[in-house]
């Protein structure tokens, strides 16, 4: 008799309806959606369809107004969708509503980010450090878990162990954040230890808005092994590399995390420890994709994580990626007239990395004088 072998299906991937709300003009809301679609991928779930809600005021209560919401609900009914997500952060009554309203899980931008930072973090620092944030998130939102407490708060019925059980998870929640900080605390002072060696080195570090190619140009110029994938959050951690020239002339480059358009302030908080690679660092290479029409505003979204940060402004030096997907010469020209001093490289095929390695090496030895 021959064995037979179970057909084991692969689950199911998670279908979603993205929701943008107005008062921000029409191409803006376009572009921010298309972020979250990408969001939404790298987080392994499929868009289904998006809602926009044009209504400048936020409705205190669902986030959308009362018909926005019903039309949200006939497409999540019509599709069979799993979740909602929306491009903003909501309140902990407002997702509650939205749940009961919906009859599906809702999530919020801040909610997508930190499960996509959970999936990626592969250190024991980028871990702690995502734990830290999805706790400070949570930590408001711990009434709505409780399903048992869904009858409205005080009067009759509702003292007891459920609210007692409410307290303890609370407490619980606060002493493992305290725990972890100490963790990380830890594991600064660690990274502390190796920065001050390092600082009799010329140091320069790579910022830029996620995907922009960080970790290939990183690569090309170390021949390092950083982990690349064309989704947004590739690397979370902060890796660093000896680039060394024939002079014997020394520059320590750092790969960081990418940043993107309102990252949650739990996460900007929680990478502190990673961030200040590029607090410390005597140059930020600030790399672009110089392909992506709206490019500006990414650099605008970068330097303003940055703003929130860096206790004093660092030297930066724009380095525009991606000039192999740009057909028109006269673009890459009028990027140099733009930005002076800007360099115009492609990490895929390796253009334009001499000069960017030989400008590296200048300031490494303008520092040693």
């Amino acid at each position: 008799m021959k064995p037979t072998h179970a057909i084991i299906n692969p689950p199911r991937t998670e279908g979603a309806v993205l929701v943008g709300h107005g008062g921000r003009s029409g191409t803006t809301l376009d572009r921010s959606l298309e972020e979250l679609a990408r969001l939404t991928d790298t987080a392994g779930a499929r868009v289904l369809a998006t809602v926009n809600q044009k209504r400048a005021a936020i409705h205190p209560a669902t986030f959308i107004g009362k018909g926005k919401l019903e039309e949200l609900k006939a497409q999540v009914d019509a599709l069979d969708a799993d979740m909602v997500i929306f491009d903003d952060d909501l309140s902990p009554a407002q997702m509650r509503n939205l749940e009961k309203a919906l009859g599906c899980k809702v999530v919020d931008r801040s909610e997508l980010i930190l499960d996509i930072f959970a999936r990626r973090a592969r250190t024991r620092e980028s871990r702690l450090q995502v734990e830290l944030a999805q706790l400070e998130y949570t930590l408001p939102r711990l009434t709505g878990m409780w399903k048992h407490l869904e009858r409205q708060a005080g009067g009759i019925g509702t003292r007891g162990p459920g609210e007692t059980q409410l307290e303890t998870d609370r407490r619980l929640v606060r002493e493992r954040i305290a725990r972890l900080k100490k963790e990380l605390e830890a594991v600064e002072r660690e990274r502390e230890t190796q920065r001050r060696r390092r600082r009799r080195e010329f140091r320069a570090s790579i910022v830029g808005y996620t995907n922009a190619g960080k970790s290939t140009m990183f690569n090309a110029l170390t021949r390092a092994r950083v982990f690349v994938e064309d989704r947004l959050f590739a690397t979370l951690d902060a890796t660093t590399r000896q680039l060394v020239s024939p002079t014997r002339q020394v520059v320590l480059l750092t790969d960081t995390v990418g940043f993107i358009r309102k990252l949650p302030h739990h996460l900007v908080a929680s990478f502190h420890s990673t961030l200040v690679e590029a607090i410390e660092a005597d140059l930020l290479l600030h790399v672009v994709d110089a392909s992506d029409p709206y490019f500006r505003r990414q650099i605008a979204a970068v330097e303003e994580v940055l703003e929130e940060i860096l206790k004093t402004p660092r030297p930066t030096t724009l380095v525009f990626n991606k000039i192999d997907r740009i057909d028109d010469p006269t673009v890459i020209e009028g990027l140099r007239v733009e930005y002076p001093g800007s360099f115009a490289i492609s990490a895929r095929t390796g253009d334009g990395l001499v000069p960017l390695r030989d400008f590296l090496w200048a300031q490494s030895a303008e520092r040693a004088v």
